[in-house]
């Protein structure tokens, strides 16, 4: 039988690249807590994209799809699945919504991945739902016709899989807990022997990446609800590079425990990064514009002796848009740096330092 046991891997060398990859991660996650906290707005927003992302792109890997109209009526509940790819992808979207807003309640466990199973394909009639395989699954590739080219792996017996899950959670929580090894290097580890097993009879795919999400949320590394891991990873996964060749190369004697996971841990980080320099760009430069317009407003007023009306500074500054300009002074009065005189049709705006006139 496969035995698990990642207390090895505290004594793993790992090269440059890879610990310049882990370094910068977590600086780029110091750096994400601060917006975490002061631009709720902007990052709510980012999380219904990233759910729409995630759900489309994990399931495209897998060859499921259906229209962009129908992946955004699936995901906000105005329209019912009308086939087998679109049962799948509303329950994709359950399971997600689940971890995005459970993660820190859910323990990584055997009796939870089954449950997070049937949740995945509660919308199917398949009888498998929320149970280990019952056949075997050698993973193939295939040619067009569907013809078997070469096999890739063969994953472990279906009588092995119940108790080679449970050990690869007990050992991840154990190591995990004893900090044994560092959560960027586990999770990968992890991920990785979970679709070695290759547990079910459908979904393993699915399944591992939304556990990579989940083991990533308790770690605190919680990008992914704002940027599509999933995205990046469909968009990474061919090539000499990518998802699947490292998955290969790594899973390369792994049944005499002689793999090197070393190929998926920095494919993975790889991934982190950039969903971190996604977050990066796509907050700061909104955050950068806010403040850039907020300025405009600053300087109409500047300029201004006496006061000044929204009507006013809305004629000078064409460029802006109202809500953003509203906006602005909102957050100008609450700094202090400006307040409101007079009321209603009459209110208007002037520095705090130049009084009323």
């Amino acid at each position: 039988m496969k035995v698990f046991n990642y207390e090895k891997y505290k004594s793993i060398v790992l090269d440059s690249e890879t610990i310049s990859l882990i370094a910068k991660i977590y600086e780029k996650k110091g750096e994400q807590g601060a917006y975490i906290d002061s631009e709720p707005e902007v990052l709510a927003t980012l999380v219904e994209v990233s759910k729409i992302q995630s759900t489309e792109a994990s399931n495209k890997i897998e060859g499921i799809v259906t229209t962009a109209e129908r992946i955004t009526a699936l995901l906000k509940r105005k329209a019912k699945p009308l086939n087998r790819n679109e049962e799948e992808i509303a329950g994709y979207r359950d399971v997600l919504n689940t971890i995005h807003g459970n993660y820190e309640y859910i323990p990584f466990n055997s009796s939870h991945i089954l449950q997070l199973h049937r949740d995945l394909l509660r919308f199917t009639s398949l009888a498998f739902a929320g149970k280990y395989k019952s056949i075997d699954n050698v993973i193939n590739e295939t040619d067009a016709d569907g013809n078997t080219i070469r096999t890739i792996f063969e994953p472990l017996k279906p009588y092995e899989t119940p108790d080679a899950i449970a050990d690869i959670c007990e050992q991840y929580n154990k190591a995990i807990g004893n900090e044994f090894v560092d959560p960027l290097i586990l999770i990968p580890i992890v991920i990785h022997d979970f679709l070695c097993v290759h547990p079910f009879n459908d979904g393993n795919g699915r399944m591992s990446r939304l556990l990579t999400l989940l083991l990533l949320y308790k770690s605190g590394f919680v990008v992914g609800k704002y940027i599509s891991i999933e995205r990046i990873i469909l968009e990474t996964k061919d090539g000499p590079n990518g998802y699947y060749y490292s998955l290969e190369l790594s899973g390369e004697g792994w049944h005499e425990g002689k793999d090197n996971p070393l190929h998926f841990i920095k494919y993975m980080l790889q991934v982190l990064l950039r969903a971190y320099r996604d977050f990066d760009e796509r907050v700061v430069s909104v955050v950068k514009d806010k403040a850039n317009k907020q300025d405009q407003v600053k300087r109409v007023i500047d300029a201004r002796i006496g006061k000044i009306t929204k009507k006013e500074i809305i004629a000078e500054l064409p460029n802006v848009s109202e809500p953003t300009i509203k906006l602005a002074l909102i957050n100008l009065v609450k700094d202090g740096y400006i307040k409101v005189v007079g009321t209603g049709r009459n209110s208007a705006y002037v520095k705090t330092n130049q009084g009323e006139s």
